[in-house]
């Protein structure tokens, strides 16, 4: 079954703009999606297309971009009958899948964009690492976007709620609290929302098996095993560490400060040793970073500190499979204590990362803030995230905390207002309450983040 994705959309809008001028990548993390959104758009857009998984091609496919590319008529006559496809000049589309695979199909993406007869989709994970990328030309001729595990909105969507996200939106554009019936309605979705995820494999599970979160569980099982997988892969020196990062992700995120402290690490590391394997997890799109920004100023990666680093999961569902036993998970406790927040450890963490999931998908490089009192000896201002506005001339820097419990204190927020007052825009607490406004900030319930 194929869900309705918002990638779609963006693919229209490069068909229709780019007439052929560049290709299309689409980065993101295995499994969210890529692929199957692709070959719909190709079914439904074009007359024919050619899609190549290079993940699982032939060598005689392969040896076709090696031996041919300098006889385009040759190379597409070749790819036709080894294919078994038929292509029609700019009605047909060419699908280079899992192109990380094969470096050089995507340095011939600068050759075939110049030939012009077709349009042209890459897809993959990995693109940055240098194994994946080196020794080849980039082509320029390329437009890249990312995809991300399906967020709220969609989620809803494949349950049949479209008509829910009609009246949040309304009255998240309102900036009105929703009818209190419908807010914990929304609530509820939201929580099978953080526990179900994003992977479109674990949302088909969960809607095709009456809802259960077990069928869903054992699909979020299967995808964190194949990352495990892709980082035994990794040919450099850096693999363990990468592994050893990534199985401690829940550590970091169950302590208060949400950090990666390395000095818990075997062997009392220090931060430069670890930083390829903080990368090849951003850039896996497995993980969203989020650094530390010292002086909230224009540019916020400007004033960033890298050696202070929250390490998100970029699926919630994914980090709570990961956190729990199979165990824990199949007596089904979990689950109740989740839906009816009874949970006593852990909720906040979940909570954080689904609104750092959010606003990662909507385009948000991640920063959180902290100040250090000497005199209090703690640090006494410790903000979730920051975003700014994106303006140079206005700026403005826009404070989000996020809150897991209906009883909360904003302390941290208004000393972090009073401190940075002439540069503070909208400041926000996400919390699972109903919307309201007070003393200038926006009280978001959770389900609302996506529409930041």
């Amino acid at each position: 079954m194929f869900y309705q994705r918002k990638i779609y959309e963006k693919l229209l809008k490069w068909k229709n703009e780019s007439r052929g001028e560049k290709a299309l990548l689409i980065e993101g993390a295995r499994r969210v999606g890529k692929s199957t959104a692709v070959e719909k758009f190709a079914q439904n857009e074009y007359e024919s297309y050619l899609l190549i998984d290079f993940s699982k091609t032939s060598a005689r496919v392969k040896n076709i971009f090696r031996n041919h590319l300098d006889d385009i008529d040759l190379f597409y006559q070749l790819l036709e009958a080894e294919l078994k496809s038929s292509l029609v000049k700019r009605k047909s589309l060419l699908v280079f899948d899992e192109v990380q695979k094969f470096p050089r199909a995507r340095e011939a993406v600068k050759t075939l964009v110049a030939d012009g007869r077709y349009d042209l989709i890459e897809t993959g994970s990995l693109i940055s690492i240098r194994e994946n990328s080196a020794d080849i030309l980039i082509p320029s001729e390329e437009k890249s976007i990312s995809m991300y595990p399906m967020d709220f909105e969609e989620f809803c969507i494949a349950c049949g709620e479209e008509g829910l996200l009609s009246y949040i939106r309304d009255c998240f554009n309102k900036l009105s609290p929703l009818e209190d019936s419908v807010h914990r309605k929304a609530m509820l979705l939201l929580k099978q929302y953080m526990i179900v995820g994003g992977m479109p494999q674990s949302v088909k599970a969960y809607l095709e098996n009456g809802k259960s979160f077990i069928h869903a569980d054992r699909e979020k099982r299967d995808i964190l095993n194949l990352y495990r997988n892709d980082i035994r892969k990794i040919s450099r020196k850096y693999k363990t560490k990468v592994l050893q990062v990534f199985e401690q992700i829940p550590g970091f995120l169950s302590t208060k400060e949400k950090r990666v402290v390395l000095n818990k690490m075997e062997g009392n590391p220090q931060f430069d040793s670890y930083s390829e394997a903080f990368f090849w997890l951003a850039d896996s799109m497995i993980v969203n970073e989020c650094f530390n920004c010292s002086d909230p100023n224009v540019g916020l990666s400007l004033n960033e500190d890298r050696t202070y680093i929250k390490c998100y999961m970029g699926d919630t569902g994914l980090l709570i499979s990961h956190t729990f036993s199979e165990k824990e998970i199949s007596e089904g406790e979990l689950y109740r204590t989740l839906l009816n927040d009874r949970l006593s450890i852990n909720k906040g963490m979940f909570f954080e990362n689904l609104a750092a999931q959010m606003l990662s998908a909507n385009g948000f490089e991640l920063f959180f803030y902290t100040h250090y009192s000497n005199e209090k000896h703690r640090n006494d201002i410790e903000i979730d995230f920051l975003v700014s506005n994106g303006s140079k001339t206005k700026f403005k820097v826009n404070p989000i905390e996020v809150k897991s419990s209906k009883n909360y204190t904003v302390l941290s927020l208004d000393a972090f207002k009073n401190k940075f007052n002439n540069r503070i825009g909208t400041s926000y607490v996400v919390h699972p309450k109903n919307l309201k406004i007070e003393n200038d900030t926006v009280f978001l319930p959770v389900y609302m983040t996506y529409l930041l």
